[in-house]
């Protein structure tokens, strides 16, 4: 017997948390009933208990339920205590370790990505990233990695027009970054597993990265590793899959499916 079906009612309740957090506004508590297969005797009773918590919220002109404060607090919880950078950290450490190269966790932050962890090898170049560190997405393997993952709109409403693209002074690419040529490196990075880029934040340097993805398939963060440019294929192999093993890692452990 799973602990699910031990505890009914609780298992009801973040069900129906689980679910409004995916709706993109409030929804009717029959439509919620309906996609959960519950009761709507249940349901109707379990949103009021919630509603009485402050974890939903009734809008009773337009009939519908969505989720209310303290679901917000729950999630401002999760952000104060810091999940990802505690949980990444051992898991970048360990990458740097065995690469014998400086690794890092970002997360997307608009067009930019802004860097919570970072650990430098030994005896390796300086970085330009470090933590509280932001630069633009789309110049980065942690960057491109996230921005891969996004949904085609959600890209496209990040970088509607050239204006969009930033650029770096320390950048050695000439060419102008359009939408266009953002899809083309993005769409390599998903089949490749692995968002890289070369020379491109700092001259010299080349990275790879992967996305970790959260309980609905979103990235949440990306893990990274930055090495000299002309590096053995054995490294950039070695690199590619560690950064791919350790998001996946991290993934499981923020809930991901």
């Amino acid at each position: 017997m799973s602990d699910a079906s031990k505890v009914p009612a609780a298992d009801q309740v973040l069900r129906i948390l689980s679910h409004l957090a995916t709706q993109r506004g409030p929804v009717p508590a029959a439509s919620i009933a309906t996609a959960l297969g519950l009761p709507r005797s249940t349901t109707y009773h379990l949103l009021g208990v919630l509603q009485e918590r402050g974890f939903v919220v009734h809008l009773p002109e337009e009939r519908r339920y969505g989720l209310g404060v303290a679901a917000f607090e729950l999630s401002s919880g999760f952000s104060r205590q810091q999940p990802l950078t505690r949980l990444g950290r051992p898991l970048v450490a360990a990458l740097v370790d065995r690469l014998g190269e400086s690794g890092h966790l970002a997360v997307l932050h608009g067009r930019d990505v802004l860097y919570l962890v970072e650990e430098r090898a030994p005896r390796r170049p300086s970085l330009v990233s470090d933590v509280g560190v932001r630069l633009p997405a789309h110049l980065t393997a942690s960057g491109r990695a996230m921005l891969q993952a996004l949904p085609p709109a959600q890209l496209r409403a990040l970088y509607p027009d050239r204006a969009a693209f930033a650029d770096l002074p320390s950048t050695t690419d000439a060419a102008p970054w359009t939408y266009s040529r953002l899809k083309a490196v993005l769409a390599e990075a998903r089949a490749a597993g692995v968002a890289g880029e070369h020379g491109e934040v700092t001259r010299g340097l080349a990275s790879v990265g992967a996305p970790v993805l959260d309980h609905l398939g979103w990235p949440a963060a990306a893990i990274a590793v930055t090495f000299a440019e002309g590096a053995s294929d054995e490294l950039v192999d070695a690199a590619s899959g560690a950064v791919i093993d350790a998001a996946a890692t991290l993934s499981r452990r923020i809930g991901a499916r």
